[in-house]
């Protein structure tokens, strides 16, 4: 199959993955894992990678405020 699909032009690999980031920054990563059948740390380091880790921003923006 993966053959059939590069013949015109498509990279399942990397379709793979930009589908897979996408979902990620639209769907928790517990619903993703569940979904996907995938382990949820993997879930977790896909939407880390995708939206970033939101709790380590927010603590960061935090410090910043009180440095000021």
């Amino acid at each position: 199959m993966g053959e059939r699909l590069r013949e015109p032009g498509i990279r399942p690999a990397e379709t793979r993955s930009t589908t897979l980031s996408q979902l990620a920054t639209e769907l928790p990563a517990t619903v993703l894992a569940r979904s996907l059948r995938i382990d949820i740390t993997i879930a977790v380091k896909r939407q880390r990678a995708a939206v970033g880790d939101w709790a380590a921003c927010a603590a960061k923006i935090s410090r910043r405020k009180k440095d000021s």
